[in-house]
């Protein structure tokens, strides 16, 4: 039952990214930006499939287990605030898209500032600090398949297994393919993770007994600071307008409001990504939870695993294959994305603009289609040592793209900053933020 799912699934998924792709990608705009034509729901979803991703399915789980429902409040409330991105950067990179033909984000900076140097340096940190978020889609695929198979599929195997898939329908389709795919598969986790936290619940004697339970064991984890005073009022404001930050500058998302069909479509897309967050990202907290029931002691990387084990012990089998599924569905709809992104930053930022001869549009789309699959096995290594646990690789991922916001916000909406003063922002914000998450520098020094 378990193969059968998985295999329909795989089949289903890859005929519909085949429909109508032939007439619609083959010119650049066509391959990597669907031809600017997405409206509300399509563009709501491919946003929201390529954010709630690995790190929704399995680091809201592990985080929910090792620290509590505060991370609940902080998640819902803090993604939900990055809809006022859509409106301060997102609708001036419609407009500008739109009528000067920009791909890629570093085109849109170098057109508005005429430096190459801050144009490399743009692409350089985008296409950097998105591996290891990557990377993570890559190692929760090995972690889901390995349990529910029962490890017939081992972690490495499944890691590989789907990222070939998610290649080849990335390849055929492009950006259109992507789309239509992270909109089925939308639909999918959503519902599917309902349908777990209530056959899960329901099976612990329900929800609010299994809750009960949990507060008597571990009654820290229904604290405003969370397990271990975690969330300090520090931690409480930092995270929580964190994402209004770092999710506009993830290169997928970036480009994604190049792709609206027009400002209405944008604007209402905005108004989904408000409200949604704010219900579906309790629940695989809940799951995570009340995994302290069945599984009292896991830490590290065993906790980024609780939700499939849950569902594993917890419910039916051929419903947690179909669960996990849904789970594999995210964790492709972000690879996807990723892999296109950085594919077209690429293609467009360093191989046109080093190559002695202007490629045509046709060899721009065969470029980018050879770096998706080189940007596949950079993910595919560095997941073979992943970090201690998926919210480490999120973190560093999102930081590291966030230290772009003060530039991009500053060319956009103040009309312009100075190059150096630019690069050295990037430049100074990414060394300390190595330094701080490796420890090379003391936390002292932070507020």
């Amino acid at each position: 039952m378990v193969y059968f799912i998985l295999i329909s699934y795989i089949a289903i998924t890859f005929l519909g990214s085949l429909v109508g792709v032939k007439r619609k990608t083959t010119t650049p705009e066509g391959y990597f930006l669907a031809n600017r034509n997405l409206g509300t729901l399509t563009l709501f979803f491919t946003i929201l499939a390529t954010n709630f991703s690995a790190f929704y399915f399995l680091g809201f789980a592990g985080e929910g287990y090792r620290v509590g429902y505060p991370y609940y409040t902080i998640m819902a409330f803090g993604t939900g605030f990055a809809c006022l991105s859509f409106y301060i950067l997102g609708t001036k990179i419609w407009q500008l898209g739109k009528t000067e033909g920009y791909i890629t984000p570093a085109e849109l900076i170098y057109d508005k500032t005429g430096s190459k140097t801050l144009r490399f340096i743009y692409a350089s940190v985008m296409i950097i600090f998105t591996f290891p978020y990557l990377a993570l889609q890559i190692v929760g695929a090995g972690y889901i398949l390995e349990n529910i198979t029962n490890g017939d599929i081992p972690y490495l195997a499944g890691a590989v297994l789907l990222t070939i898939f998610t290649i080849i329908y990335v390849l055929i389709g492009g950006m259109h393919s992507v789309a239509r795919t992270d909109l089925k598969q939308g639909i999918l986790m959503i519902v599917l993770m309902l349908a777990g936290v209530v056959l899960i619940s329901n099976a612990l004697g329900g929800l609010t007994s299994a809750n009960q339970l949990v507060f008597e064991l571990k009654p820290e984890l229904f604290n405003r600071t969370g397990a271990e005073n975690n969330y300090t009022p520090q931690k409480w404001f930092s995270l929580l307008i964190f994402w209004l930050f770092c999710i506009p500058t993830f290169p997928q998302i970036f480009m994604r409001f190049y792709i609206a069909r027009d400002l209405k479509h944008l604007k209402q897309s905005a108004l989904l990504y408000a409200s949604i967050p704010l219900v579906i990202s309790i629940f695989p907290i809940i799951i995570g939870v009340l995994g302290h029931i069945t599984y009292p002691e896991l830490s590290g990387k065993a906790a980024d695993q609780i939700l499939p084990m849950m569902l594993v012990e917890h419910t039916p089998e051929w419903f947690a294959a179909l669960v996990m599924t849904g789970a594999l569905a995210a964790f492709m709809s972000t690879l996807d994305s990723q892999l296109l992104a950085l594919s077209t930053i690429a293609t467009r930022d360093f191989y046109m603009v080093f190559t002695s001869k202007k490629p045509d549009l046709q060899k721009q789309v065969s470029v980018g289609k050879v770096w998706v699959i080189v940007f596949a096995l950079v993910g595919l290594a560095i997941a073979y040592q992943p970090f201690d646990t998926i919210f480490d690789m999120g973190k560093l991922a999102f930081a590291g793209l966030a230290v772009l916001f003060p530039v991009t916000f500053s060319i956009l909406r103040l009309g312009g900053v100075n190059n150096s003063f630019a690069v050295a922002s990037i430049v100074v914000g990414e060394l300390l933020l190595l330094g701080f998450f490796y420890g090379w520098l003391p936390t002292t020094w932070l507020l």
